[in-house]
C-alpha cells in the first residue's frame, strides 16, 4: 500500500531527526511537528505496518531500507524545490512552505527534468 503525505512527512521528519541526533523516539517526532503523542504513536503504527519504519524495544526508531528511500527522496526534492523557490525571490518561509506541498506530488520524471535544466543552465542557488 502506498503511504499517503502524511506518513512522508512522518518519514521525512524522522530522517532530518536521525541526520541531527542519531536516536529518534515518538516524543521528538511529537515535538518536531507539533502533535499530540497519540497522533505520534498511531502514526508510527501504520508506518511500521507499512515496513517502512521498526521501533526496538527502547522505543527507538528506525528507517527501513523502504522508509529510507521514501524519506532521502522527500528531503532531496524539498531541499531542492526550497532552494529554487528561493532563487526566484520567492521569500524563505513561503519558500519552505510550497515545497513541502510540492515535494509529494511532483513526479519523479518532472523533478528530474527540473534538476537537469538547473544543472544544464548553470543557476546557483541560494542555500
Amino acid at each position: 500500500m502506498p503511504i499517503k503525505e502524511s506518513g512522508e512527512n512522518y518519514l521525512e521528519t524522522i530522517y532530518i531527526l536521525q541526520q541531527e541526533k542519531g536516536t529518534v523516539r515518538s516524543i521528538d517526532v511529537a515535538n518536531a511537528l507539533g502533535f499530540s503523542k497519540p497522533s505520534i504513536s498511531r502514526a508510527m503504527s501504520v508506518l511500521k505496518q507499512d515496513g517502512a519504519i521498526t521501533v526496538d524495544a527502547f522505543g527507538s526508531i528506525q528507517l527501513t531500507e523502504k522508509g529510507l528511500r521514501i524519506a532521502s527522496s522527500l528531503y532531496e526534492r524539498h531541499q531542492f524545490l526550497s532552494r529554487c523557490l528561493k532563487g526566484i525571490g520567492v521569500s524563505p518561509d513561503i519558500a519552505v512552505a510550497d515545497a513541502c506541498r510540492v515535494e509529494h506530488v511532483i513526479s519523479q520524471e518532472s523533478f528530474d527534468r527540473l534538476k537537469d535544466f538547473v544543472a544544464r543552465k548553470g543557476f546557483v542557488l541560494p542555500e
